[in-house]
């Protein structure tokens, strides 16, 4: 085998010279399947939950107005990332030009930020619900859309700023990618990564916490509520709950923190040389969220399980009706009260998995 094809191609940069690439042929090789993988994961399971969505308007209800807002965003992310990255590394590098180049890191920054932030939002808006569920601000569909919209713009401005000036976009790590340009040494570029750390992974974390934990503990408190007037407690669905917030919790932080950490550490130590491979694997990490979402948010939940796989039988598939359960009680009062308990748990219970 020749040195020719051992390496990939070298690299045109704008000015018209070479980059030469120290990542093996196989290398790029590796990178690509694993990324068509991944684009076919997440186009399959983003695309499940819009169609489920759309052929059901009875699922179309304010909270889940954010789940498809997600999927949108996250099969972007799969179509304008994965797809991409996928083709560029099967070439051995990003041969499709600096315009396109610019393009899909604003388009990864952007939709990857509005997942992001809608999961904040997300989070927020159930522990209004569960937490709140008095409050005078009720959850509409208007309050959805205001919400979501304030998420778009509010993404769109950190993702716009970097064409102007305030940042950049342009190849990443092993050159096959691009994305915010972190090897950038300038005090413009720490300064748009410190702020981009604080406000747009941070903040997100922090409500995410906050939000999940207020609501596991407000239900643990009204399943003790049940079981204190005789009631029958949701614990199975209360540690599904829990189980599911967890693993949402962590697929968060593999997908992020990467991304996180190496905006921080550019800025802590400048002088630090990073190798182009652990420079490129956050973005790879980040791009693998559109898988997890919807497994997270949708394939965990029985309702949504049972449209997806109407819709995957054409329509052969007749899902089971639930079977009302009765509580006898020895009076009315006691019966009414407890059946108000038991709605609320379960209830609050089915809020997290849709």
């Amino acid at each position: 085998m020749d040195s020719s094809s051992a390496h990939p191609p070298p690299i045109p940069t704008e000015l018209g010279a070479a980059v030469p690439t120290i990542f093996p042929r196989l290398g790029y090789s590796i990178l690509s399947f694993l990324m068509f993988i991944n684009t076919v994961l997440s186009v399959f399971n983003n695309g499940l939950v819009i169609t489920v969505m759309l052929r059901n308007p009875s699922l179309l209800h304010p909270m889940n107005v954010f789940i498809l807002s997600l999927a949108v965003s996250d099969i972007m992310v799969g179509l304008c990332g994965s797809l991409i990255v996928t083709i560029t590394n099967y070439q051995g590098s990003f041969f499709l030009g600096h315009t396109a180049c610019v393009f899909q890191g604003f388009a990864v920054n952007y939709f990857g930020l509005v997942s992001l932030c809608t999961l904040a939002l997300l989070a927020y808006e159930r522990y209004n619900v569960v937490c709140n569920p008095r409050d005078s601000l009720k959850l509409s569909m208007r309050r959805s859309i205001m919400g979501l919209s304030f998420v778009w713009v509010f993404c769109l401005f950190w993702a716009v700023t970097p064409l102007f000036g305030w940042s950049s976009y342009g190849p990443e790590g092993v050159q096959t990618s691009c994305s915010l340009a972190w090897e950038e040494r300038s005090w413009s570029n720490y300064s748009y990564l410190i702020l981009y750390t604080i406000l747009c992974f941070i903040f997100p974390v922090v409500v995410i916490i906050y939000c999940y934990s207020k609501v596991l503990k407000s239900m643990n408190k009204l399943n003790r509520s049940v079981e204190l007037q005789g009631g029958r407690s949701s614990q199975k669905e209360n540690d599904h709950a829990v189980s599911m917030v967890l693993a949402m919790i962590t697929a968060f932080f593999v997908c992020w923190l990467p991304y996180t950490v190496l905006s921080v550490v550019v800025v802590l130590d400048p002088e630090l040389y990073i190798p182009p491979l652990v420079a490129t694997m956050p973005m790879y990490f980040a791009k693998t969220s559109p898988i997890y979402n919807p497994i997270i948010y949708f394939l965990t939940n029985k309702q949504f399980r049972d449209c997806a796989l109407e819709v995957l039988s054409c329509g052969r598939y007749i899902p089971h009706r639930p079977t009302s359960v009765s509580i006898t009680m020895r009076t009315l009062n006691r019966r009414s009260r407890l059946a108000s308990l038991s709605r609320s748990v379960n209830t609050h219970s089915k809020v997290l998995p849709l």
